[in-house]
Formats: C-alpha cells, structure tokens, sequence
C-alpha cells in the first residue's frame, strides 16, 4: 500500500503539471491580446506595447512558458492581470465560499441518497420504491440554475426565510449570516445531486440482494438486515465511493452555475470574471486549484476503495 501511495503521488504532481502545460497553451492560442484589459477605447501603439510589457505578451512562447513552470514550482500563481495583486491570496479567499458550498451540499446529498437508495433498492417491488426511482429520475432531468430559481421564488421571495443571493462582505467574520447565504445554495446543489447518486445507490445495493454471501448469510441464521448490513452493504459501497469521487469532483467544477445564481464570491465567479477579461493568471489560477482538487478527490477514492476492499490490494495496486 505504502508503494502505491507513492507512485499515485508521483502520477498526481505529473499530471497537475501537464495540466498547467495543457492550460497556459490554450489560453495563449485564444484570439485577442490580453493587454486590451488594462487599456481603453483608442489606446495609441505606446499604450499597447507598455500594456502588452506589463502582462508579458510581448515575450517569446517559451519564455513565458519557462516563467510561468517556474513560478508553479515556486507555488506561486502570478499576478493578476487587471488588479495587480497576486492570484494565489484571491483564489484562496475564494475558497472560503466554494468549498463549504460543495462539501456541505454534499454530505447532505449522501444523507438523502444513500438511506433512500437502499430503500429503493430493498422495496423495488413496492409502489413507494418505485416512486422514490421515478423522483430521483426526475431530478436527474432538472437543471441545477431551475432548481436555485425555484427556492429562491419561494423561499426567499414569497416565504422571506432566507437571503435570496449575496454573501456577507465581512465572510465567515459573520459566521451565522455566511451560514445563512449558504443554505439555499447547498441545498440546490445536494437536491440534483442526491437524485444522480440514489440512481447508484440503489443499482449497487440490487447486484448484492441475489449475491450468494447474502443468501449463505442468511442460511446460516442471520436476519435480512443483518446479512445486509453486515456483508451486503460494505460490498455495495465499492462502487459507489468512485461514483461519490465523480459526484463532488462535478459538483466543485459546476459551482460556476450555483454561484452565478446566488451572486457567491466563489471560485466560479472569479474564473467568469478572469475569462471576461482575458486575465491569464486568474484563469490559469483557478482552473489549476480545481484539477488539483478534482485529483485529490479522485486519489482518496481510490484509497478508500483499497482500504475497504482487499481484492483491490493486488501486486499491482501495491499490496501490503
């Protein structure tokens, strides 16, 4: 296992660096100049060339390119192309908003899902396992922006129980207002993504109701919820920890939407901005903070799948 975390680590920075490489390639093939930021309607060629001078257009590819790997060795993201002040402080403010959004809609997502699934799963013959499968299917169906819509209308507009967008100017200083701001937001992102992983849920935990462990289990004198909780369940979970992984990891890079929404201060925000107004750190900025979380994510899936199922330790995947 230790042998395996290692060579996943390795894998890990490899990749993030080749997505740095893949990143400051495609945005410097986009038209347009990014100095046009900092300039005005009519700017004369003195103005564009100091503009162009400030921000590093006007140096060789691979100068740039060399400047900017040295940098993201450095662990530093540059400066912002518009506000002159560096990217890496913004980004992490930033988080402040979008990591509690996502981790919060998605431990709320697991608790309807996973209960639910299961339900669906074991009451497949009866007519509230099959409603709680069609529900799910249309939640599927809905758009994320649709869903914020509706309960902004309802509950902050003609209930007047929540904020309808916004984030408190002061953050988590105001802990119990941010809190507040937040409630809409994770619970529009845990509704579609709960309906996405009760699908998974129940599919997994139907492939172990006809396993024959269970029925062995259940010869040998254990009750159904015992033989399904005790063999059952931690083998139905396989699956579904990768499908977890996927779920947060769409749910972190979809946070554009939920932010634009609710006007939050978050990633999302600051990458639309940074796009408007072709701000290369910004941009590369957050799309690299992503991929590094979605890789993690995508690591720690991994490693709680080898922890909880030992056939996965073989001689390849590092076995202890």
């Amino acid at each position: 296992m230790g042998r395996y975390l290692l060579r996943r680590t390795f894998v890990l920075a490899l990749s993030l660096v080749a997505a740095g490489l893949v990143l400051f390639v495609l945005l410097r093939l986009l038209p347009g100049d990014p100095a046009a930021a900092l300039l005005s309607v009519g700017a004369d060629e003195a103005q564009i060339a100091a503009a162009r001078a400030q921000v590093g257009s006007d140096r060789p590819l691979p100068v740039q390119l060399a400047l900017f790997l040295s940098d993201l060795a450095r662990f530093d993201l540059g400066t912002s192309f518009v506000s002159n002040a560096p990217v890496l402080p913004e980004i992490a403010a930033r988080l402040t908003v979008t990591l509690p959004l996502t981790f919060a809609a998605f431990l709320l997502a697991i608790l309807i899902a996973v209960p639910l699934g299961i339900l669906a799963a074991v009451k497949s013959d009866r007519w509230y396992g099959t409603l709680i499968s069609a529900i799910s299917q249309f939640g599927i169906a809905v758009p994320v922006f649709w869903i914020g819509i509706m309960l902004v209308w309802i509950v902050a507009v003609k209930w007047r129980l929540l904020p309808a967008s916004g984030f408190p100017i002061g953050g988590w200083a105001t802990a119990a207002e941010a809190a507040r701001a937040l409630i809409l937001p994770v619970v529009t992102v845990a509704l579609v993504m709960s309906a996405s992983l009760l699908r998974y849920v129940r599919a997994s935990v139907l492939d172990v109701l006809g396993a024959d462990y269970l029925r062995n289990a259940r010869a040998l004198g254990a009750s159904f919820p015992q033989a399904l909780v005790r063999h059952g369940l931690r083998n139905a979970s396989v699956p579904v920890i990768s499908i977890l992984g996927i779920e947060l990891a769409s749910t972190l890079l979809g946070a554009v939407v939920v932010e634009r929404v609710f006007a939050l201060p978050g990633l999302g925000s600051m990458l639309l901005l940074g796009i408007q107004q072709r701000d290369y750190p910004s941009v590369q900025g957050v799309l690299l903070v992503t991929t590094l979380l979605v890789l993690l994510i995508g690591f720690a899936a991994d490693v709680i799948q080898r922890l909880i199922d030992p056939r996965l330790r073989d001689a390849r995947g590092g076995r202890t």
